[in-house]
């Protein structure tokens, strides 16, 4: 692993006190990374420029959920973490470094440095420690409101005006992120014109292929969306002693716990135990709900780099 100092501590500053509304200001067809109960949406358009949200979700009977909503736009990783380790909560904050070409956060509490498509503690006392996934989906803005009419979406931090009258578009411009994603290279050198230039050698999947990583004990496979798609957009797997269904049918890439039923795609709709099923939602037309299984949403080379080669369904 190597990790090099890029930017000072914060110097993209995280968001430790997040609000909520109704209203979006960004596209239709923007991405946002959502948790659901209560449903909430976290644009990538703000993440873009903040990489972390310190979030608390209520839970059952009262308690609550503290959340860090992740996001690396090198390694365009979505993760949601619980920020609960060992009965104490942890607050998360941008440490300024990569590992990897991957965003390195640090908490609060203990210094410790954690790299974030992994969710492992890589430097400080907590070295070693594993955060918990917390299952999320990525979707449209569109779809997100079509699903959860009465679902909350993040708020921006930044004001619009300044001299030029920036609107919050301007103020969160995707352009530099979506030039990086359309050129053929990776890491930070592409992003950035710094760092050392990084080659890829796998065979049958591009170094920026979206991928769908799961791990479940000692087993973790990542699930190429185009492999995915291949199979008809529903592919029937099993990592550890997860038994999960992942598809693509929703217009991104998620994997649900299999309850069992043999599932098929028919017009671009997901189908199993006599119902159809809401391939980003989980949700049956006869009332019932698949769970969805924790899982990183990240390019290629940063699966690669944490899991091996060998870790890609459908290649080898």
């Amino acid at each position: 692993m190597h990790v090099n100092d890029v930017l000072p501590r914060d110097a993209i500053p995280g968001i430790d006190d997040p609000s909520f509304g109704a209203e979006y200001f960004g596209d239709s067809n923007d991405r946002v990374i959502v948790v659901d109960d209560p449903p909430r949406a976290y644009p990538v358009r703000i993440l873009s420029y903040h990489e972390i949200v310190n979030d608390t979700l209520p839970g059952e009977g009262g308690t609550v959920r503290p959340i860090a909503v992740t996001w690396c736009p090198i390694c365009a990783s979505a993760v949601v973490y619980d920020r609960r380790v060992d009965g104490r909560t942890l607050t998360f904050g941008t440490s300024g470094k990569l590992a990897d070409d991957a965003l390195v956060m640090y908490d609060r509490e203990t210094e410790s440095e954690w790299k974030q498509p992994l969710g492992r503690a890589i430097a400080g006392p907590l070295a070693g420690t594993e955060l918990a996934v917390v299952p999320a989906t990525m979707t449209t803005w569109k779809r997100f409101r079509e699903a959860h009419p009465d679902g909350a979406v993040l708020q921006p931090v930044h004001e619009p005006g300044g001299p030029r009258g920036a609107t919050l578009k301007q103020v969160y411009d995707m352009a530099p992120y979506d030039r990086y994603d359309a050129a053929e290279g990776f890491g930070l050198r592409e992003m950035r014109g710094e760092g050392p230039e990084r080659t890829w050698s796998q065979a049958g999947i591009d170094a920026k292929t979206v991928v769908l990583g799961v791990v479940h004990g000692d087993e973790a496979v990542g699930y190429p969306v185009p492999a995915v798609e291949a199979a008809g957009g529903v592919v029937a797997d099993r990592v550890g002693e997860c038994d999960l269904v992942v598809t693509t049918l929703g217009g991104d890439i998620q994997a649900f716990e299999d309850p069992g039923h043999e599932f098929e795609a028919h017009d671009g709709v997901l189908h199993g135990d006599g119902t159809a099923w809401d391939p980003t939602t989980g949700r049956s037309d006869d009332g019932r709900r698949l769970s969805l299984v924790p899982a990183r949403r990240l390019y290629a080379f940063a699966w690669q780099d944490d899991h091996g080669s060998d870790s890609f369904y459908g290649l080898g």
